[in-house]
């Protein structure tokens, strides 16, 4: 039985076109996605959302909240507490200003998208709800780019709490994919007194779920998934507790993971390094090397049916704001 890998169908032809020299590698955008997790009766459980079936981009597809860094998530007046910017500099690997952006990045998309605020009024305390009109409002602003991160948090009186986060792993979009993003996944435990809601346009479902549940059902094929979030929870299965799996993200490495592919005959060979199981070996489809990349539009296959939530797991549907996935934010 084929497993839940999702893939995208015209890759092939954009493989071939960018040997060709027929179209050329997009620049990558900076994105950060979080594992929010939890400890549950039956285990760590970690939280995820399911793109609707009428997205162009990974349409079924469990993924986690996330999305790209915003020109704003750079503001030095953002409140702050925890590890600084040259810390988290040398922890992602990049400058200064870069940290920031992506560390903020990584605390306000959580909160779009999960109505989950990794800050507090202080360096010790973490705001306990963030229901009511009043925060909705504020979110909203948030997700239609009215309102910048560093103006919410002041606003209110906060400061995020950069220590609750943990880095943990870094993917970027393969080259022949036209969405690219480089992405940072970060691990980060579910405050005491908030809890998740479905706040994103893009998705349809939300779930707490073991990782082992999660990585179970995509291997049986009934739950469609990226590379780097099936790699991911893959990782998080030794873990035992919220707490175990933040103290193993220090010194985790995050060198980026790739795709490459290459072309054996008229079979497309497709591998991350590192992580052997997501090889793929695709035989060209009669037409594709007829077909141009810009007839082949980003879409997935038919979303699988994914089962019901098992009594340890919660779910929840809703309405709400835009919801990016991990590996490809929006």
């Amino acid at each position: 039985m084929p497993n839940g890998q999702w893939y995208p169908p015209e890759w092939p032809v954009r493989i071939r076109a960018l040997a060709a020299g027929e179209i050329t590698a997009m620049t990558p955008r900076r994105a950060a996605t979080v594992m929010l997790l939890r400890d549950d009766p039956g285990g760590l459980a970690v939280h995820m959302l399911r793109r609707r079936a009428s997205m162009a981009f990974a349409a079924g597809a469990y993924a986690y909240p996330g999305g790209g860094v915003d020109p704003r998530d750079d503001d030095r007046t953002v409140g702050w507490a925890g590890p600084g910017r040259d810390v988290w500099a040398r922890r992602l690997g990049v400058d200064a200003a870069s940290a920031q952006a992506i560390v903020c990045a990584a605390v306000r998309e959580t909160y779009e998208e999960a109505g989950v605020l990794l800050a507090g009024e202080t360096a010790e305390t973490v705001v306990g709800d963030t229901t009511g009109d009043d925060w909705e409002a504020d979110r909203d602003a948030l997700a239609g780019h009215e309102l910048s991160f560093a103006d919410f948090l002041n606003r209110r009186g906060l400061v995020l709490r950069s220590d609750l986060l943990g880095a943990w792993a870094r993917w970027i979009t393969p080259e022949f994919e036209p969405r690219r993003y480089d992405t940072w996944f970060f691990v980060a435990a579910l405050p005491p007194g908030q809890r998740t809601r479905n706040t994103s346009t893009e998705a349809d479902r939300t779930v707490w779920i073991r990782p082992a549940e999660a990585t179970a059902a995509y291997d049986r094929g009934e739950l469609l998934m990226m590379p780097p979030t099936v790699a991911t929870l893959r990782q998080l299965q030794p873990y035992g507790t919220a707490d175990e799996a933040l103290a193993g993200s220090d010194g985790r490495d995050l060198t980026p993971v790739l795709a490459t592919a290459r072309m054996e005959g008229e079979e497309l060979v497709l591998s991350w390094p590192g992580h052997e199981e997501f090889t793929k070996r695709v035989e060209q489809r009669p037409g594709e090397q007829q077909q141009s990349p810009s007839q082949s539009p980003s879409q997935s296959p038919s979303p699988r049916q994914s089962p019901s939530p098992s009594p340890s797991q919660g779910q929840g549907q809703g309405q709400g704001h835009s919801h990016s996935p991990s590996g490809g934010p929006r």
